[in-house]
Formats: C-alpha cells, structure tokens, sequence
C-alpha cells in the first residue's frame, strides 16, 4: 500500500509560502472532528486541508507542502504511527501536533519520540489547541528565518572567499605583532610561498632586506581613515625554493601596499582595541619593467646600448659639478667617424650598423672606468673623461682612441677601415656650461675634419661658430617671460633643533623649450648683464609672494620666504616700491618675506643701499646676507644694515672638521647670537655635517640632506605633513 501511495505522492509538489496565509492538514478518520477542526482553522484565518485517515494524508504531504499537520494516532487504514515514521522516513520537514483520544503517557512519549512536535489530548479545549498552533507556527517561522539568514551568510562567506582568492591583488590581515592571520592564495603564484607557510610568520619575512625600515611603517599602520598608507612601493622577497620566471629581479617582486587599521567594534568609540591591520598588495613588477624599458630607451641609443645625448648631459652636468668642488679639470671629446656614408652606402646600412656596434667596443676598450661613452647619433660618439690632471691626459688617449680604430675591421667577409675625427674641450678652462662644452667640441671636431681627418684638435676661441649663443640665450631670455616659461623651486630651511620647516627660499628655474630645464648658473649672468634681471627678479617676487599667500589661505603654518636679490634690481629706482606691491597685493605681513643679498652686492653703493634696504626693513621686511664669510672681511655693514639673518656659505658647511671650517662656523654663529640674528647653515649634505652644527648651536639649516629644492605642489606636501618635524624625525628623514 505504500508504494501506491508513493505513486501518487510523486504526480506533483506544491509549495507553501511561509509568510502567506498558513497551511494545515488536518489528519482524522472521524467526519465530526474533521469538520469540527476545518471551522475552527478557518475562523484563524488558516487554510485547512482534510485528510480522512493516514493514507489520504500521505498522497496530501506529497502533493504540497504544509505548515502544520494535526494528525490522529488511532485510524484504521494507516495509523499515526505509520505516517510520521513515513514523514521522517522522507525527511518531511513539517511540524506535527498529535491530536489523539489516547490519554496514557505512553502514547504521548511514543508520539513524540516518532517526530511528532507536540501531543493534545481530545477532547480538548478550542483555545489550548489554537495556541498550541500558534506556538509551533510562530516557532517554525523563526527557525527558517534564522535558516535563511545562515543560508545567506554562508553563501556571502563563500562569495568573499572566492572574490578574495581569485583577486589580482594579494589580500592579508595581520595581528597586533604583526603576524599573518590571514593570506589570499594570491601569494603562492606572486611570491612562490604556500599560504599555509605564512600564516603566523611575522611581515617581516616577506619583506626584501632593504625595505624593512621603510615596511615597518606601512604594515603596522594603525590609521583606519583617509590617511592611512596609500599605494607605497617596496619590494617583497620571492621564495628562494622556488625557480620562478625572471622578473626585473628574480629574488623579489616590487610592489605597492595600501594598509589600513582594524579595531574591535564597541559602544564607545574612544576605547577601540587596535586588533591588527589590513592590507591590500598590488603587483607591479611589469609596470616597474615597462618603465625601466622606456628610461633606458630614453636614455640609452638602442643600437649600440650606450648613453645617448640626453644622459650625456645629465652626466655632464654632474661632472662639471664634481669639477667644480675638486677643482680638477675635465673634458669632453665629440668623435665622427670619416666617410662613414660611403661604408654604409657600398656595404649595406646592416654592415653599417655592425661596425658601430664595433666603433663602440674598440671606444670602451680605449677609455677609464669612469669615463662616459655615448653615441649621439648616426656616426658621432662623445667622450666625457672626468678627473683630468692636464691637457697631456686627453691627448693621449685621443691617440688611443685614433689607433685603436685605424685597425681594420671584419665586416661580412670585408675589411672595413675607418678612421676617426676628435674635437676636444677642457672644462673649465673652454666653458663651465653643458652646452657650450658640447658646441665647442662639436665645433673642434669639424675644424679637425677640415685640417685633414684622423686626427685631435683642441677648441680654441677662434673657431666659434658665425651665430652667437650668447645673443641667442638673451633673445630667448627676453621672450621666456611672455612664454610663461619660468618656475619656481622651493628649498626648506630647517630648524636644526626641533626639525619644523621655518621657511623657503625660492629658487627660479628656466623650462627652456629647446634644451629642457635650465638651472639659473646657465641664464642668470646673461640676464645680469643685459638687465632682464629686473622683470625676471619682479615675477619671482610675485609668484613667491601668491605662493605664501596660497599657504596661508590653506591654513598652512607660517613660514617665511627668501628670495635673492640681484645687483640690477638693488639698483633699480622702482625696487622698494616693486618689493612693497608684490606683498601688499597679496595682504602679507611684510616680516614672512625675506631680501637675500650678497656681501659684495652690498658694498656697491653703501649708501644708496642702506637707505633702501633701511626703507624695507621699516616696513617690516627681513633682510638675509647670503654667502656670508665670503665677501669683504670687514664686519661693520653689519650695524650699518639692518640684517636679520646670516647664510653661512656651503663652502664653510663642506669639510666642518677640516681645514679650520668648524672654528669659522663657529665664529659666525657666535657672532649671529651676539647681534641676536638668525643663522642659516647653506648646503648641508651629511648627518655628520648636521651633527657639528647642532654642537655649534647652528639656527637653520638648508641643503640636500633635508631636502632638495622641490616644486610648489611638493613643498605644500611637506608643510602639511612635517612642518613640525622632531629631530628624531630629521634624522630619519636624512638616512
């Protein structure tokens, strides 16, 4: 008989909402209690469906689903017993309430011990029955409320557990120590490590040797806000055990770290407990690789891999600097090969290219460690030999170089032999300036072509081009301001004791649209002679002044600014009045801006000076004497000029314990004291440098080991974030 009625059981399921009107089968073999029960469900509003007997309720059960069976244990087809051991049999998940004449307490235990939900005894009293009812409704509504809710966070859990799992990005959660709690299974494929492996390892075992101090602040971040650790690079070790594809580096992935902190979640938001912090890492080794790719294209000529133009001046540059604190010469050699167009024209431009990948070989093989090798183009290499005792040094390796190359060369079957032309200038003997040195070269090189090839010819005045750059660069000068072509860079003056930012000295720059930007050493002599100076100098006082008056709109501490002072625009009739308007128009207090003027400067015209400088000093504007130490000896323009501050000169600040520098400083500095003015130490590049100036009870400093000078968005940066740098803070800042 059960079989018949699984059969009919499986010709169709219905579904009962649990929010909708309730279902209730009502299970009996008597006609007079079915009814009765049907009207008492009906007058609670419940659906009732009858079942006369066990086997009508089966096929009902089957049918649809109930939220509550009544059911009767004495029926003759099919007794109670048999169809809750049916219900559980088919794991039937419905709630039954035993309503039976059976009045022993066995029968109830039995019942219920079969999976029925409650027992009733009949007769019963409508009301016992009604909340009987209730009770099991209302608890089988919360039950799969709360079933659905476990559903929900399961199935989310899953969901993140995917999201984070499949994420690009490596995803962990560290404790208060700093321990891996928690590690996407990103790690294994980035780094090589198993996750298990990490979980409780401190951060630091992920973290390549020479970023652990910087580490140590981005993954013990404790901000949970908009200023916790955003995007900062570092690099992560790969595991050693692993052989991974190469990548930039094979021992270590860079990467960049957004960290932010965790806390416990109270009622009392000032007493969270800090449980750790969060992170997200993101790889970008392939973009670090794409841009080394493009700076070394950038840089280098892609042929022979040597330096090109560019990174020959910057290299310039930086041994005319080098040249110029040594006091030992320099020089720069431009080489063209001779009649290479017609070696490229008979043999092909592919044996062309092989014999200036072999130029280039024979070239390094000529030359010092330290001496530069760059291709600028086409058949013309340049030379840049640093640490030069003579013009004897450059000449011979000139015959080097030109004997080396007249050796032939094996071309695709064909002995090639080429020869070379060398023009040569000594710096700073034939120009201190990266461009003039290279167009004097340039210039030799042709005149030794013209003299008769292979051979070295030294630049010499006379050979100067017909067009002159000097008239070219004031031209350009005179233009540049039009243009809107200069900027201004801000250095920070540091105050030695305590680390804050005391103030700025603008710095102008040229951002020339030929030969990129251009350091004022390159114009500013030009510009003095030719009286540009004067414009020139009126903007930078203009742009430094709606810069101080930017910082102070934002609510930026108060800082002051210097700006240099040329002789032309001392000189200039209109100079205090120009000086008063760019601070006046930005409402200033005249004591944020501070006059830097040179010794000597001031001794041009000592009286006319004074009473100008005197006119601003009234007003309340600070007047700074740069490079002091290396003007007149004589001290007594000091009480002459109302002077607020003394620059010591970098030259004094370079060897503090040598030749006799740090009794100088210290002079100076009790000197500054004893007229109660403020002392600024320029160029300061060494810990140990700072170490001797703070003995000597130094004011301010300025130099390299702070901070070189930076643009206006860097320098606002800085004022909002360390304006109020400890000494500790210096420190760390200078390793």
């Amino acid at each position: 008989m059960l079989d018949d009625i699984r059969d009919e059981m499986n010709t169709g399921v219905g579904v009962s909402s649990l929010f909708n009107r309730p279902r209730v089968l009502v299970v009996d073999d008597e006609p007079l209690i079915l009814e009765g029960l049907t009207r008492l469900m009906a007058a609670r509003n419940y659906e009732a469906i009858t079942a006369n007997g066990g086997r009508e309720a089966l096929i009902a059960i089957g049918k649809q689903q109930f939220d509550i069976v009544l059911l009767d244990l004495n029926m003759p087809d099919l007794g109670g017993a048999e169809v809750l051991r049916f219900m559980m049999d088919r794991e039937v998940d419905t709630p039954v309430i035993v309503v039976s004449g059976d009045s022993t307490i066995d029968g109830a235990i039995r019942a219920l011990r079969g999976g029925a939900t409650d027992f009733i005894r009949k007769p019963y009293e409508p009301e016992e029955l009604l909340r009987r009812i209730d009770n099991t409704l209302a608890k089988r509504r919360l039950e799969k409320e709360n079933n659905l809710i476990l559903q929900r966070l399961q199935q989310s859990e899953k969901w993140h557990r995917f999201l984070v799992n499949s994420s690009p990005d490596l995803i962990y959660t560290l404790d208060e120590e700093g321990r891996f709690t928690f590690i996407n299974d990103r790690v294994e494929s980035l780094l090589g490590y198993p996750k298990d492996e990490l979980i409780g390892q401190h951060f630091t075992y992920l973290i390549y040797e020479e970023d652990i101090a910087r580490a140590e602040h981005i993954f013990n971040e404790r901000r949970s806000s908009e200023r916790c650790a955003r995007n900062i690079e570092l690099r992560l070790k790969c595991n050693p055990g692993q052989r991974r594809p190469r990548v930039m580096n094979g021992r270590y992935k860079t990467v960049e770290v957004s960290a932010t902190g965790m806390y416990e979640s109270t009622e009392n938001r000032f007493e969270k407990r800090f449980m750790g912090s969060y992170g997200v890492v993101k790889d970008v080794s392939d973009r670090k690789q794409a841009e080394e790719t493009v700076h070394y294209q950038t840089y280098h000529d892609l042929l022979t891999g040597l330096p090109n133009r560019a990174l020959l001046r910057d290299h310039l540059g930086l041994s005319l600097a080098q040249a110029k604190r040594t006091k030992q010469p320099m020089a720069v050699m431009i080489l063209d090969l001779d009649h290479f167009k017609i070696i490229n024209d008979s043999l092909g431009h592919g044996c062309g290219d092989e014999m200036l990948i072999n130029v280039a070989t024979r070239l390094r093989q000529c030359l010092r460690e330290g001496d530069t090798l760059a291709r600028l183009g086409g058949d013309e290499f340049a030379v840049l030999l640093p640490g030069l005792f003579s013009r004897k040094d450059v000449e011979q390796i000139g015959r080097k170089i030109i004997h080396s190359l007249s050796k032939p060369m094996q071309i695709k079957g064909h002995d090639v032999y080429v020869s070379v032309s060398i023009g040569a200038t000594v710096a700073p003997e034939d120009g201190d300036m990266v461009d003039t040195l290279i167009r004097h070269s340039e210039i030799a090189m042709y005149q030794a072509k013209a003299q008769g090839r292979s051979r070295l010819q030294f630049w010499q005045p006379g050979m100067q081009a017909p067009y002159s750059e000097r008239i070219q660069m004031e031209a350009d000068l005179r233009r540049a301001l039009a243009r809107n072509e200069f900027m201004l860079f801000y250095q920070p003056l540091v105050d030695i004791a305590t680390g804050a930012v005391k103030g700025f000295e603008a710095l102008l720059r040229w951002w020339h649209p030929e030969k990129g930007l251009l350091s004022p050493a390159e114009f500013i002599p030009i510009a003095e002679e030719t009286g540009v100076i004067v414009p020139i100098g009126e903007w930078v006082l203009r742009e430094a002044s709606a810069q101080l008056a930017d910082w102070r709109k934002a609510r930026l501490p108060d800082v002051r600014m210097s700006v240099n002072i040329s002789a032309r625009q001392l000189e200039n009739p209109d100079f205090v009045e120009s000086v008063m308007r760019s601070v006046q128009i930005h409402a200033l207090d005249c004591n944020c801006v501070e006059l830097e003027i040179t010794e000597s400067l001031l001794m041009r015209d000592l009286e006319s000076n004074a009473i100008k400088l005197g006119r601003l000093a009234a007003s309340g504007v600070m007047l700074a004497i740069d490079d002091f130490g290396t003007g007149y000896s004589s001290f007594k323009y000091l009480s002459k000029f109302p002077i607020h501050t003394l620059k010591i000169d970098q030259s004094f600040v370079k060897d503090l314990r040598h030749n006799g520098n740090a009794s100088i400083v210290n002079a100076i500095v009790g000197m500054g004291r004893g007229l109660n003015l403020n002392v600024v130490a320029e160029g300061v590049e060494t810990p140990d440098q700072l170490d001797v100036l703070r003995g000597l009870h130094c004011g301010e400093m300025q130099g390299y080991l702070f901070s070189p000078p930076i643009s206006a968005h860097d320098a606002t940066r800085l004022l909002q974030r360390n304006i109020h740098m400890s000494q500790a803070g210096l420190m760390a800042q200078a390793s």
